[in-house]
This record gives C-alpha cells, structure tokens and sequence, in this order.
C-alpha cells in the first residue's frame, strides 16, 4: 500500500506492508498500544520540499509554479508506487489545499498525475490520522494521556488521548504561515518575533483550551495528569537533531528522542538570532526548511510552555504512517 501526505511545506510518500495484528484504523481514532511493535513495516519512505502553500496566507491561492513543483515529486512518487506494485493508494491533501481558492486545479493535477483522486481531508480527519500513526509503538513508559502535535507548515494539529482519541483541533499556525506573516526579516526583527509570538500564544491557548489542557505552566512543573507531547514533522525533529547535536539527519536516532523544554529553548533563541545562510551550516537542517525552522521552533517552544510539559518525545511516524493504517 501507499500513503501520499501532501501539506503546505512538503509532499511525502510512504510505501509500506501491513501486518495481520494492525487493528482498529485510525477512523475509528485507535492507534496500536504503547510498547508494541509498530503494525507497518517501511518499503519507502520519501520527502520532498514543494512549498505548495507559499503565498496561501496572502492570495488564497495556489500559485502555479507551487502546483508545478508538486506535480513533479508526485510524478517521480508515481513510478516509484508502480515498480513496489502497491495495491491500494491513499493521498491526503492538508492545510494549503484547504485554504485555496483554487484547489480545484490541484485536484485535476494529481488525478492526472497520479491517478487518485487527492482527500482534501478536514482538519479533525487529519488530526485523528496524525494520533494513529504517532502513538503506535511509543514505549511503554510514555505514559498516557498524549498530546500528539504536528506542526505542520500552515497549520497544527492537536490531538489528546489514550489509546483512543479524546479531543482534537486544527489551528493555522503552522512555520510558512508564521514565516510569511512575521518573521520576514533576516535575521526576524525582535519587534516580528513579539508579534509572531502574541499570534502563536493566543492560537495555542485557544487549541489547549479546546482539548482540555488549558491553565498550565512549564515554570510549575509536571503534575498528576500532565501528557506526554509527542511532536510530529520536520520543525520538531530539525529542533531535535539541533539539540542533540547530530551530525546529520538521522531517522533512526531522532525517533523517540526525547529533548527537554530547556534544550528547545535554547535551539529556539539561537535560530531566531541566524540569517537564513547560517542556519543552512547547520548539519541536520534540510535546505528547503531553514527559512521557516524559526517559525516551527517558536511553535513547539510556545506549546510546552503552555501546556506545561517538561519535554518532548521526536517522532518520525505521524499521519504518513496514519494513512497506510487507514489503507488494512
């Protein structure tokens, strides 16, 4: 089977076979137990920069060369599904597909690219796919509730549950949208960063109080029910690569990682104060993502803080990992 996520910043293609022992899909909001051996194992795992949503916060449209940029990943993801003979095909569209006013002409694209018709999938969809591939095989001593959060590249997703989900919300708050909206200076001027920070807060303070975390303090502490953030996509595992201190990007060590408040502070402070050229130098940071890494790290700061979490686990499996589930 394939999963295609297709989001405001980057469009990623998963081709995986499916174990007998997946369980309930992800639209029925399970995700495998905590401990277990994750239900997918990997054929390949592909990601390309496409920027589909550049310039969406501002026209509330798709510009062209964003569609054509998109159309050639997905024609190179075409041929690679068709030599793995996967069977079943699923392509979720996110954030900037939804925005768009012209999301009709992405539509026809894909059909013709590659001959599936493109979810334009809400933002709960979205959401309940991004906590069935977080959670499933997150060790057993992540103790429950979650809070799963993607910080994607127009919007975020926040999921809070168990081994089912409890609550969910989609706010626009994602690294382009805060990058095109603020921080367009290089380096953000302090004056962009207060302003960037009040938009972020007042968005995260709205998602936290509608999944019931609302009125926490990271200065406090953990207490009796403080969840486990586990943070999804590429802001979260550049930040956690930086704190680290990698020497490349590494998959295999950045899944799971666990990095405290104090650490994403710092990588925070410290990408905020770089030109774009000096965040490039950077070993783990991907050319397409270093003009918009501040923006995304000023998101995972500004959620722990408020929802008063001492850390966060990295994940490299999120709604990619959701949608094959979806596909048993």
């Amino acid at each position: 089977m394939a999963g295609i996520d297709c989001g405001t910043n980057s469009v990623r293609l998963l081709i995986a076979d499916l174990g007998r022992d997946a369980g309930a899909g992800p639209e029925h909001g399970r995700a495998g137990a905590p401990g277990a051996d994750p239900p997918l194992t990997d054929v390949v795992r592909r990601m390309e920069i496409v920027r589909l949503g550049e310039g969406v916060d501002r026209t509330r449209r798709l510009a062209p060369e964003a569609i054509d940029r998109t159309r050639r990943a997905l024609t190179g993801y075409a041929a690679e599904i068709a030599a793995h003979g996967a069977e079943r095909v699923r392509m979720c569209a996110t954030s900037a597909s939804r925005d768009a006013d012209n999301a009709a002409e992405f539509v026809a694209m894909v059909q013709a690219t590659l001959g599936v018709t493109p979810e334009v999938v809400t933002g709960d969809e979205e959401a309940r796919l991004t906590f069935a591939g977080a959670v499933g095989g997150l060790a057993a001593t992540a103790a429950a509730p979650y809070l799963v959060v993607d910080i994607g590249g127009g919007s975020t997703e926040f999921v809070v549950g168990t081994g089912t989900v409890d609550r969910a919300v989609s706010v626009d708050i994602g690294c382009v949208r805060m990058t095109e909206r603020h921080l367009r200076a290089d380096p953000p001027t302090p004056a962009q960063i207060d302003a960037a920070r009040r938009d972020i807060t007042d968005a995260v303070d709205r998602a936290l109080t509608a999944v019931g975390l609302a009125g926490r303090s990271v200065s406090a502490g953990p207490t009796d029910g403080t969840p486990t953030l586990v943070g999804l996509a590429g802001s979260v595992t550049t930040v956690a690569g930086i704190a680290l201190g990698l020497d490349a990007y590494r998959p295999e060590r950045l899944h799971h990682a666990t990095v405290s408040y104090q650490q994403v502070a710092a990588v925070t402070t410290d990408l905020l104060a770089m030109p774009v050229a000096e965040r490039l130098r950077i070993p783990v940071m991907h050319p397409g993502r270093a003009d918009v890494i501040a923006a995304g790290a000023m998101v995972l700061q500004i959620i722990m803080e408020r929802a008063g979490v001492p850390a966060v686990v990295a994940s490299e499996h999120d709604i990619l990992d959701g949608i094959c589930l979806s596909l048993r």
